[in-house]
């Protein structure tokens, strides 16, 4: 018999999904990131940005259980698209 984990594991879900953006740091970026998450009634697990004001640069790491991988890979298609985001891995 199989754990929950494995379970869960085998349906292509992950206990957490992580996002590593980095962008340019302007107004806009933080909103249009999250607006991803709540027009598909999500709520993000946890949410940390960083603006580096030498580099004028900001990192946003998000976390959020029970997305499938298909789901995670669309979403960081979606930021990569954004205006000012330059890098989003996904983990």
């Amino acid at each position: 018999m199989s754990s929950p984990e494995a379970a869960v594991a085998e349906a292509g879900f992950a206990t957490a999904r992580r996002f590593a953006v980095h962008a340019r740091a302007e107004p806009g970026v933080m909103p249009r990131v999250l607006e991803l998450f709540a027009k598909r009634g999500l709520v993000p697990d946890r949410w940390q940005s960083t603006r580096d004001a030498s580099a004028m640069s900001l990192s946003i790491d998000v976390e959020i259980a029970g997305l499938e991988r298909d789901a995670t890979e669309y979403l960081a298609n979606c930021m990569r698209r954004i205006a000012g985001v330059e890098l989003v891995l996904t983990l």
